[in-house]
């Protein structure tokens, strides 16, 4: 149950916010902290910059700084320079992510947001590249002197990051995905696989917001992460769910893809409306772990939702 401790001001405010109005702030917000750090660049290799760019700024739901703000916003009295970091530094991994997961040696697709993908709008080597660099740039933007942070607490979000990103993270979890192509696995198999896959850069998300905040109690990062776990995994049951549903014009990449590949998906394993079920069943773990934080969580909760019930 939720305590009687009075919210902060921030808080209070940002639970009056219609959840729309919040997405548009924080995407608003995300897209000029972005724009900013590739600006700071110099221009040392004019066509790697430019992919770079093109990867990382053109579009894109931003659903991972979004809950970066969000987590950050609802512990109350955030350090703003810290949560714009921890956002862009996410957004530059999950853009490195996409570049590289779209190449012929990976998942081979022409086509993300709605554009060529890197390597077809560039070259492969620029492509490749241009991931290396966009994942630099993310601890560059995170492990900055000015942000603030006592040093212990900076080195923990790095750390959030990287283990997030890595073998015990997303990287591990593409790894799994590519092994049970065209394979049958079982559920905990599948869930292990999206949970890194997908789930832990979600999770680092939510995590990393938290960390930003001055009055962070470990109960409540406990929460959070129990929070994040259960949206994370839901946003690629959902993923999985559209790449059925939904068209190529909608979705912005190739409908089918995971159908075409043999990938291990919800649908394929659980069929269409069980992922359904599933989906429903993780929203619901969502809000039960936000009942055991003292403020206001409306925003996290609409994430909740959306994340469930998006149709791109």
């Amino acid at each position: 149950m939720k305590s009687n401790s009075p919210p902060s001001r921030r808080a209070k405010r940002n639970a009056n916010v219609p959840f729309i109005q919040q997405q548009q702030h924080y995407h608003e917000r995300i897209t000029k902290v972005l724009a900013g750090a590739m600006d700071n660049l110099t221009t040392l290799a004019p066509h790697l910059k430019a992919a770079m760019e093109y990867g990382l700024l053109q579009g894109g739901k931003r659903v991972r700084p979004m809950l970066v703000y969000a987590s950050g916003d609802v512990l109350g009295h955030p350090n703003n320079a810290a949560l714009d970091a921890a956002a862009a530094a996410l957004e530059c991994i999950h853009a490195y992510s996409l570049i590289h997961d779209d190449l012929p040696a990976m998942d081979n697709d022409d086509l993300r947001r709605g554009q060529p993908t890197v390597h077809k709008a560039f070259d492969e080597a620029t492509a490749i590249l241009a991931g290396d660099a966009l994942q630099a740039l993310a601890f560059e933007l995170l492990s900055q002197p000015t942000l603030g942070l006592p040093a212990k607490q900076q080195l923990r979000m790095v750390q959030e990051l990287a283990k997030a990103s890595g073998y015990q993270g997303m990287c591990g979890g593409q790894a799994l995905d590519i092994q049970s192509e065209g394979k049958t696995i079982d559920a905990a198999t599948l869930e292990s696989l999206h949970s890194h896959k997908t789930g832990a850069l979600i999770r680092a998300a939510v995590r990393l917001g938290a960390l930003c905040a001055n009055n962070m109690q470990e109960t409540h990062f406990t929460a959070l992460s129990r929070y994040a776990d259960a949206i994370g995994l839901a946003f690629q049951v959902q993923d999985d769910i559209l790449d059925i549903t939904a068209d190529t014009q909608t979705l912005g990449k190739t409908q089918g893809k995971d159908q075409a590949q043999q990938k291990s998906t919800y649908p394929a394993l659980l069929g269409l409306d069980g992922a359904r079920a599933l989906a429903d069943s993780l929203q619901q773990q969502a809000l039960s772990a936000l009942a055991d934080i003292p403020y206001p969580t409306q925003t996290l909760e609409a994430f909740a939702h959306y994340i469930v019930k998006r149709d791109f």
